[in-house]
């Protein structure tokens, strides 16, 4: 095969960051047998993959923008049209403004619940940022766990392979109820500590949590159950990940196989509610959702409890029976949120930019972006692509832009499963995931963290407090990527960081 341009810039960080995307509710929709997926690209030379680095790329293309501060991440993509940035708009308006209990007077609003996590997709993607665990190292300052969630599920396969919910709680362990309808239950947390040591004597100290559903409402938890925390992350650049060709990500995982060594990235197959099939995992922490579409209208029911025409029954389990009973706030269409309404804010999270790269060239930086390449985390965090002229073909073109096509970007992610080891385990399967298994989550914009959000907490369930405490916590596959930097010197292990800082 003639390889592809982006495909020779790359070498491993592994996985840091963020999706809870709480994504993974499985829309009723008709069986059908999943469509033949294609075949992958043939493998690239694997010498090709160790390339030196290329001159820096603006991560978005035409897409970027220029901006640090509070709303970095909050831009549209600069090469959006007039009435497009109107429609940006009205999406941004309904995705940070709060729905409320039915019925109200404000019946574009209400329908809140009965069970939810926050009381809109700003509560949890606070700016379009990352949120961050409760702080319970002060039991005397509790805060509210907007933004974590915990999934659940037992043993075995539901509906074209996803998760099977527990018979009492569900798919996801909601914290909050409307009035009258109790929650079901706490999300505790406690943090062990973790020891440890570079190469060089430097002490390190990790934390691992540990997680305790506590003062259920309902009845008992499965004897089997699997839990799985999520933190939400990020939602910059999605429409442009959502434009890479699916040959692209399969190429991905051909050329890691054919490097024979321990990084062998997977992709994940799951059931999208809009192209009705099967469908290449692009989102969400275990590459469990495959469109921006899916993952917004899933999200409206199982963060927030608003139903939509694909998603249009509440999460109430026969047990919950003041669940059951609470009123909706059903329109016209039958459902709490109109297609339009929804449209505008799936339009709004695709075309959300991705923000310029800072001190690019610093010599410090660039001196970790060498380092980067050393230690081989590019194999994994692919740095380029360049995005296709197509959406997924069951989806309407009104859900993204034309702006987002043929853009060369610069993400930083291979968007596969990836085996991290048994510290990062969650043992739960999702779709073709395995509970080893993590999506290589993108790095863009991983330095205005502490700008927009105040933190920098990253992985699935925000543990680490730093771009090295992510790379420390790293297993399985990228084992030997940690190790290497383990061997760095602390010159060296600052310049890696600043440099992942300045994407």
């Amino acid at each position: 095969m003639n390889l592809s341009p982006s495909l020779l810039v790359a070498a491993s960080l592994v996985l840091m960051g963020c999706s809870a995307q709480q994504q993974d509710t499985v829309a009723a929709a008709p069986a059908r047998a999943p469509a033949p997926q294609p075949a992958p690209d043939p493998a690239p030379d694997p010498a090709l993959l160790f390339a030196a680095p290329g001159e820096p790329l603006p991560p978005g293309g035409q897409t970027t923008v220029h901006a640090t501060g509070r709303n970095a991440f909050s831009l549209p993509a600069a090469n959006l049209e007039d009435a497009e940035r109107t429609r940006f708009v009205i999406g941004n308006s309904f995705f940070k403004r709060n729905w409320v209990q039915a019925p109200a007077s404000t019946t574009a609003r209400d329908g809140l619940g009965p069970h939810f996590l926050a009381r809109s997709c700003g509560g949890c993607h606070v700016q379009d940022g990352r949120a961050q665990p409760p702080d319970f190292h002060n039991p005397l300052k509790p805060q509210p766990f907007a933004g974590l969630l915990m999934r659940l599920s037992i043993p075995g396969d539901g509906p074209h392979g996803s998760p099977v919910p527990d018979p009492v709680y569900g798919d996801q362990f909601n914290t909050e109820g409307v009035l009258g309808v109790k929650g079901e239950g706490q999300l505790r947390i406690r943090y062990e500590q973790v020891h440890g040591r570079f190469a060089d004597g430097t002490a390190y100290t990790l934390e691992k949590p540990v997680y305790e559903l506590a003062a259920l409402n309902y009845g008992p938890l499965a004897a089997n159950l699997m839990t799985s925390p999520r933190i939400a992350p990020q939602v910059i650049g999605l429409g442009l990940l959502e434009h890479i060709p699916e040959s692209e990500i399969l190429a991905n995982a051909a050329a890691q196989a054919a490097l024979g060594g321990p990084i062998k990235g997977q992709p994940n197959y799951v059931w999208d509610a809009y192209g009705e099939r099967m469908m290449l995992g692009r989102f969400g922490w275990k590459a469990n959702v495959a469109s921006i579409a899916h993952q917004t209208a899933s999200a409206f029911l199982g963060d927030i409890g608003i139903t939509s025409k694909r998603f249009p029954h509440q999460t109430c389990t026969p047990a919950q029976k003041d669940c059951l009973a609470a009123p909706n706030g059903n329109g016209a269409e039958g459902v709490e949120i109109e297609d339009r309404v929804l449209d505008d804010v799936i339009f709004y999270q695709a075309t959300l930019a991705p923000p310029a790269r800072r001190n690019a060239s610093d010599p410090a930086v660039r001196r970790g972006e060498a380092l980067f390449h050393q230690a081989q985390c590019a194999q994994c965090h692919r740095p380029s692509y360049k995005t296709g002229g197509e959406l997924f073909p069951a989806l309407s073109p009104a859900l993204s832009s034309k702006g987002l096509s043929g853009q060369t970007i610069a993400p930083y992610t291979d968007l596969l499963l990836h085996d991290m080891g048994d510290a990062l385990a969650d043992g739960r399967p999702d779709f073709k995931a395995s509970g080893r298994q993590w999506r290589t989550p993108p790095l863009w914009g991983i330095g205005l963290l502490p700008d927009v959000n105040n933190h920098q907490r990253l992985l699935h369930d925000g543990r680490a407090r730093g771009v090295l405490e992510a790379i420390l916590w790293h297993g399985g596959e990228a084992e030997a990527a940690r190790e290497q930097v383990r061997q760095f010197s602390a010159e060296d292990r600052e310049a890696l960081v600043k440099f992942v800082e300045s994407l």
